[in-house]
């Protein structure tokens, strides 16, 4: 105990007390950085649950998201460098010449990472232009798929099949969001040359009014359904186009109902839903005659070949 008494009253407290002081500042500048990180990201998820309950919708949710998480990130690296530069003064090391290096280092990572520089600006800019949230369906960069996560320097798709795709926000020159306001569920129906045409139409107004007014597809759909017209004369069908007016993301499973549905009601009414349709020319004659491929049906339904006396005089000759 006498020996402890005396190791304290030898320390030269002068010669401590300047280090002793420092550690202390350095322990409370990193205390209060923890802090300040701690209540302005929990202030900025107050703030973005306070515009979601006051504006509503999701669409206003998922981007006050977005954008919450990425200015929480900001936060986090500013305070961290500001409570970094003031540990280091604390230390004794002098900021003017790191900062310059700094400087000059960042010159070169910028000229050397140009495409790393481009996509955090573009990243930017689209989360200000609101042109991707997540939870949207996007086409970016010729890819497909559900946003998942969005960050400043890439968005994270994930397609159909289940793959997750990371497009770096550089890569992007276009975006086409399936997932905004409303939807246009756009319908092509075939129907063979021999049918009347308006009758098709009657048959899909029909069909449009059905779903309308079911428990399931009504709240999906939000005006009656839009019959375009005679699209194309096909090879093999007259196709006629339509649409529906739905709500975001609902376009895929508006139309596969509706298909699912016109094509009973088009057996029902005896419109045919035409196979494609294929004729045959077994040559041209001397007189410039083209005459069709004969052929024989059995009777088990299946097609024979025909008898060379029934066959155009220019086949049997090219056959032998």
């Amino acid at each position: 105990m006498e020996r402890l008494v005396a190791f304290i009253e030898g320390i030269d407290w002068d010669r401590w007390s300047g280090p002793a002081a420092s550690g202390l500042r350095i322990v409370l500048i990193l205390a209060m950085a923890w802090v300040a990180i701690a209540l302005l990201q929990r202030m900025v998820r107050n703030v973005r649950v306070r515009i979601a309950n006051h504006i509503g919708g999701t669409d206003v949710a998922r981007r006050a998201e977005t954008l919450g998480r990425v200015i929480r990130y900001l936060i986090a690296v500013a305070v961290g460098a500001v409570a970094l530069m003031l540990v280091l003064a604390e230390l004794g090391v002098s900021l003017a010449p790191i900062l310059g290096a700094a400087g000059v280092v960042g010159l070169a990572i910028g000229f050397g990472a140009q495409s790393l520089v481009k996509d955090y600006f573009t990243g930017f800019f689209i989360l200000l232009e609101d042109q991707i949230r997540a939870g949207d369906v996007v086409t970016v960069a010729g890819i497909g798929g559900l946003v998942e996560d969005m960050t400043l320097r890439h968005v994270r798709l994930r397609d159909y099949d289940g793959t997750v795709h990371f497009i770096p926000h550089g890569m992007i020159s276009s975006v086409s969001n399936m997932s905004r306001d409303f939807a246009q569920a756009v319908v092509d129906v075939g129907i063979a040359y021999r049918e009347n045409v308006d009758d098709a139409f009657v048959v899909m107004r029909q069909v449009g009014a059905q779903m309308r007014s079911d428990a399931t597809f009504g709240p999906k759909i939000l005006a009656d359904l839009e019959i375009a017209g005679v699209d194309k004369l096909d090879d093999s069908a007259v196709v006629l186009r339509c649409r529906f007016k739905v709500a975001p993301l609902e376009q895929w499973s508006v139309r596969r109902e509706f298909l699912r549905r016109i094509k009973g009601a088009l057996d029902a009414s005896g419109i045919e839903i035409p196979y494609p349709h294929l004729t045959l020319y077994a040559g041209s004659g001397k007189d410039g005659t083209a005459p069709a491929l004969p052929l024989n049906l059995k009777g088990n339904g299946a097609f024979d070949s025909v008898q060379d006396d029934e066959r155009p005089r220019h086949a049997r000759a090219s056959a032998d």
